[in-house]
């Protein structure tokens, strides 16, 4: 994708749908694009709000001992909510710039904390290694699930070319050089997050691991109290980097089709909707595992893993059987097989967890 962003000499795909426009016509490129770019966005959003809250919620039971009252799970999600009040209202990315770059801080901080901390808890006295789930069906489930959570972990492509549309251009000096090294030091810092933390929070706690490791650490309290403040920035970023293009898809979409005048009452009115909506979902279904697997498999895998691959075939057409051809080919497969199969381990969990959960508890 940042090697097609400027593919045509003196255009830019800034958007996701203009380069699927590009590739597949007018209609059919919006047709196709859009609608999977906004559920993924929107997935996203749902899943940030639900894992601020948790953060949130975590820090007042770990500063709020007995006999302290329980708060619900729900205000803190309204909490957490309150900031993308303001912060949406924000003009553009890079606007917005300070913000992501605390998140990307703060991310490799709490990381780094939890491995660490984990470290210090040591290997528990149960600790059990095998398949959580008791039958066949079950783990085979859960396999789907854990391979929606991975391609939730590694899906920054949906929004890629927007940031790259903000990096200055020249056909001396292309934005592909600045924005290729930019993807490969973001994934390297995602690598250095989340291996560590994968495999010595299941060293130590085995099959019983929450799915946001920091729950299940408690001590020392004062640093497992600032990563959870860190999951907050860092979530409060991210949810922004996502927002922010389906505030432009939907203003774009009622001053353009609807003939709504461009107004700040038009801005406050859509941008407060859907932090509100996304709230809202985020607090009746606040199952975070079995979100990641769900929108990690039908959202994420068509514009992360078989999409931008699809484009590539239609624009350049590969030699059949070159190895750009097999490549592509093999990755749409995988990113199908994926599709289909993460959303049901993922949907199976919800229904699971929600048997047993009380809603807006």
């Amino acid at each position: 994708m940042v090697e097609m962003h400027e593919m045509v000499p003196g255009k830019r795909f800034d958007r996701y749908h203009e380069l699927g426009q590009h590739a597949f016509g007018e209609k059919l490129g919006l047709y196709i694009v859009v609608p999977q770019q906004l559920i993924v966005e929107v997935g996203v959003c749902i899943v940030y709000m639900v894992t601020g809250g948790k953060s949130l919620h975590k820090v007042h039971e770990l500063l709020c001992k007995e006999p302290c009252k329980e708060i619900k799970l729900s205000y803190f999600i309204m909490i957490f909510a309150s900031v993308h009040f303001v912060l949406s209202h924000l003009p553009n990315f890079n606007a917005i710039a300070g913000v992501s770059l605390a998140a990307a801080v703060m991310s490799l901080s709490y990381s780094t904390i939890a491995w660490s901390a984990s470290v210090r808890k040591g290997v528990q006295p149960d600790v059990a290694y095998g398949y959580k789930a008791k039958t066949a069906a079950g783990t085979v489930f859960n396999f789907f699930s854990a391979l929606g959570d991975v391609a939730f972990a590694y899906a920054g492509h949906n929004v890629v070319l927007e940031i790259q549309a903000t990096i200055p251009s020249t056909p001396e000096k292309p934005s592909k050089g600045p924005m290729w090294r930019g993807v490969v030091v973001a994934y390297i810092v995602v690598a250095l997050c989340y291996f560590p933390v994968a495999l010595i929070g299941y060293w130590m706690f085995g099959n019983k691991v929450e799915d946001n490791i920091l729950l299940s650490l408690e001590k020392p309290t004062w640093l497992i109290v600032m990563a959870n403040f860190f999951v907050v920035v860092h979530v409060i970023g991210s949810y922004q980097i996502y927002a922010m293009p389906v505030f432009d898809m939907i203003e774009t979409l009622l001053v353009k089709k609807l003939n709504f005048s461009p107004t700040r009452l038009l801005r406050f009115v859509v941008r407060n909707l859907y932090v509100a909506s996304t709230m809202f979902i985020g607090i009746t279904f606040p199952f975070f595992g079995g979100l990641l697997g769900f929108f990690g498999g039908f959202a994420f895998a068509p514009t992360t893993y078989f999409l931008p691959c699809i484009i590539w075939l239609a624009i350049y057409k590969p030699r059949k059987y070159s190895l750009s051809w097999c490549i592509n080919w093999i990755c749409i497969v995988l990113g199908l097989c994926l599709m289909i199969l993460s959303p049901i381990g993922g949907l199976r969990q919800i229904i699971l967890q929600a048997k047993d959960y009380k809603f807006y508890s």
